[in-house]
């Protein structure tokens, strides 16, 4: 296996515009979306020693949104 490869194929879903301000909070907090998302899904199916992810600051949510506003309205 090439070291691109991922081990498991992508799943697609549709969130809409939070997907960026996850992004923003996944990264104010070390990680990244897939790895928060792998957390949720293990705690939520109730594997053995799963936790609920720490979650970051409102203030990092909000000023992404206002970041990606002010963009999109040019």
């Amino acid at each position: 296996m090439s070291p691109n490869m991922p081990k498991t194929p992508p799943r697609q879903i549709r969130i809409g515009d939070t997907w960026y301000d996850f992004d923003a909070a996944a990264k104010s907090m070390g990680t990244e979306r897939a790895a928060v998302i792998r957390e949720l899904i293990d705690w939520y199916i109730r594997e053995p020693g799963a936790k609920l992810p720490d979650r970051p600051a409102r203030e990092v949510v909000t000023s992404a949104r206002e970041m990606r506003t002010r963009k999109e309205a040019g």
